[in-house]
């Protein structure tokens, strides 16, 4: 088994959390408050804008231009996320540019730019690993369901796409190309993946 799947199933018992927790269950029923969403939205905002960055770092400090390439091709997914989340941010009224980031987001962004800035690109993709499958997995999970078209649709249909499993794909590639298994990077993926559940919780938390 490669390491980026050896990494991902030693850490199910995280997510099947994050797949049952009130919040996720919520987005995949249509049930969710839009208040608690609308939270998150701005949150996820802030985070991806530190997830683009933490990119970036990589790509510069990546020793092969096909990694370089991969890194940026990366960063650009995570563009065209924030543009998923400005057109939410309309449609209910979040100003983006006035997210104050909470504890748990906080945590997270700081954790992955540290890694950026500290470690090598390898250390770098472990750490971001974690959010890119665990989105595939929840999307392709609610998508499943085949749920009647709600409020919250979008947001499956982009994280269940086609277009999003390749881009998972991708960063777990550079994984097992360039990254050994190690006790430091089965505790960096095990960290953003309570990092994702503290992330839903928080929202789950507002109002």
């Amino acid at each position: 088994m490669s390491l980026s799947h050896t990494l991902w199933h030693a850490n199910q018992d995280l997510a099947i959390a994050c797949l049952h927790h009130p919040f996720v269950q919520g987005i995949g029923d249509g049930t969710l408050p839009v208040e608690k969403f609308a939270y998150y939205v701005g949150q996820d905002a802030f985070f991806l804008e530190a997830f683009a960055r933490a990119y970036s770092i990589a790509a510069a400090k990546a020793s092969t231009w096909e990694a370089f390439q991969v890194f940026h091709q990366l960063a650009d997914g995570v563009l065209a996320e924030l543009n998923l989340h400005g057109s939410y941010a309309q449609e209910w009224g979040v100003d983006l540019t006035a997210i104050t980031p909470g504890a748990a987001t906080r945590r997270y962004t700081d954790f992955l730019l540290s890694t950026a800035w500290g470690q090598a690109p390898g250390a770098t993709a472990v750490a971001m690993a974690p959010c890119m499958r665990l989105y595939a997995f929840l999307g392709q999970s609610l998508a499943q369901r085949n749920p009647p078209t709600h409020r919250y649709s979008p947001w499956i249909d982009t994280y269940g796409s086609d277009q999003f499993e390749p881009l998972a794909a991708q960063l777990e590639a550079l994984i097992d190309d360039s990254t050994a298994d190690s006790p430091s990077n089965q505790t960096a993926y095990r960290y953003a993946m309570d990092c994702e559940l503290a992330f839903f919780e928080a929202a789950w938390q507002v109002g």
